[in-house]
């Protein structure tokens, strides 16, 4: 039973009827494009909608469902289960059987099923019993299992820009059988923009701040900026620890240390506090751009980044989240190698390609009197002695592999003069070895 208007949220309220109410993904939408051609009667197909919150994946599935003239069957994986989908499969295949009309199956954050569960539907999919369409904000990649992913076309979805919302807020203002145009309310350009800013892409928020805001004054009243900021006050900004989001912002941090521009540096470090990010976690991952994106041109970075998170430790929250901040600007101005990184990775391919190279007996250990009788550390050359300090003619690869030159450094920051000093010892060693 439909509940009554005046008792539904806005946003259910508003929600688009046909296929020109609905705002953004033009990408998706535009004249010729893949999806509006579904939305408008194409031949159906099992279909994967991916983006945020609010940005249209329910109610795309209900017009390609009405425009096929099929019946809209709509689960939430969070509480259906096998046994849901089965009743949807028997009445689609009655309904089938008995008016030869299809059944489309949305299935809303399809990610929360487990592989089993996702399975469960698959013959009726192959049969043509189903169309299936499912909604997620994880990448289907990941989230949806290779057998229904090979059968789903992927559309992904956006988040709705400012200038999207605002003429959806208009409306909603406006409408009188389903918006707030019976309390005739008016809006400043201003307050406008607050909430549709506010509602951080998500349309359905939007709707939800507009109607807070239009609690908060009288019938035929003006919502004001002021009033707006209000209504937008307590907000929660897009973020999902451990799904895409959180990882996009981890990597957007890291690229933005790596290309040495600590601007953007911080401003993703502060999205990942705004978020709520396991600052335990974010430490480890500075400590690992340091090693990997900085290496020995500037040692100091390591240390740096393991002290700030020590002091983090130490302080907590919000106090240490200023060392890690003085981290982040350091490591993003600091010189850049990956040379150890690149180094280490040749080295761990070579040892993992097979052979298991013998001990030259020259570096081999030689703590007892029988590993000495077998000849173990016979023929070192102890490199203080030698001239230099370094014993020129001796090798340290097994006598099986050639000698390997996996770190090369590069022209910055200390790593100037390790390369210069390391090409020098180089050629010295070549020239004893002749």
């Amino acid at each position: 039973m439909t509940a009554p208007a005046s008792s539904r949220p806005l946003a259910d309220r508003m929600r688009p009827r046909v296929l020109g109410e609905v705002i953004g993904q033009q990408h998706l939408l535009g004249a010729g494009k893949p999806l509006r051609r579904l939305a408008e009667g194409a031949a159906l197909h099992s279909a994967l909608f991916w983006g945020p919150p609010g940005t249209g994946k329910t109610t795309l599935a209900r017009l390609v469902a009405q425009a096929a003239a099929a019946e809209f069957a709509q689960l939430s994986a969070v509480q259906a289960g096998v046994k849901d989908v089965r009743a949807v499969v028997e009445a689609a295949q009655a309904r089938r059987l008995a008016t030869g009309r299809g059944t489309v199956l949305f299935l809303d954050e399809v990610h929360r099923f487990n592989k089993s569960q996702q399975d469960a539907f698959l013959p009726y999919v192959e049969d043509g019993t189903l169309v299936f369409i499912g909604a997620t904000t994880e990448n289907p990649a990941f989230e949806v299992n290779a057998a229904l992913l090979s059968r789903a076309q992927v559309y992904p979805l956006r988040p709705l820009q400012p200038e999207d919302l605002l003429p959806l807020l208009q409306l909603a203002l406006t409408d009188v059988p389903r918006g707030l145009g019976a309390r005739q309310l008016r809006a400043t350009a201003d307050a406008l923009e607050v909430l549709a800013v506010g509602a951080d892409g998500d349309g359905r928020r939007a709707l939800n701040l507009l109607e807070v805001a239009a609690s908060l004054v009288e019938e035929g009243a003006e919502l004001t900026a002021a009033v707006a900021l209000e209504a937008t006050a307590h907000r929660v900004r897009r973020f999902d620890k451990g799904g895409d989001a959180y990882y996009d912002q981890i990597s957007a941090l890291h690229k933005s240390v790596r290309g040495s521009d600590p601007d953007a540096a911080l401003y993703w470090f502060c999205r990942l506090l705004d978020g709520g990010v396991d600052l335990a976690y974010l430490s480890r991952r500075l400590i690992r751009m340091a090693s990997e994106d900085i290496g020995n041109a500037d040692p100091r970075a390591l240390t740096l980044a393991l002290e700030a998170a020590q002091a983090y430790e130490r302080l907590g929250s919000p106090e240490g989240e200023l060392a890690l901040a003085q981290a982040v600007v350091f490591l993003a101005v600091a010189a850049k190698s990956n040379a150890v990184y690149t180094a280490f990775k040749a080295a761990m391919a070579e040892v993992k390609s097979g052979t298991s190279h013998e001990v030259p007996v020259h570096l081999r250990n030689a703590p007892t009197r029988f590993a000495k009788e077998q000849g173990h550390g016979a023929g070192y050359q102890y490199d203080h002695e030698a001239a230099g300090g370094v014993a020129l003619g001796q090798r340290f690869f097994p006598d099986t592999l050639p000698d390997r030159q996996y770190y090369v450094p590069v022209e910055r920051g200390l790593e100037i003069r390790i390369g210069e000093a390391l090409a020098r010892l180089r050629a010295k060693r070549v020239e004893a070895r002749r």
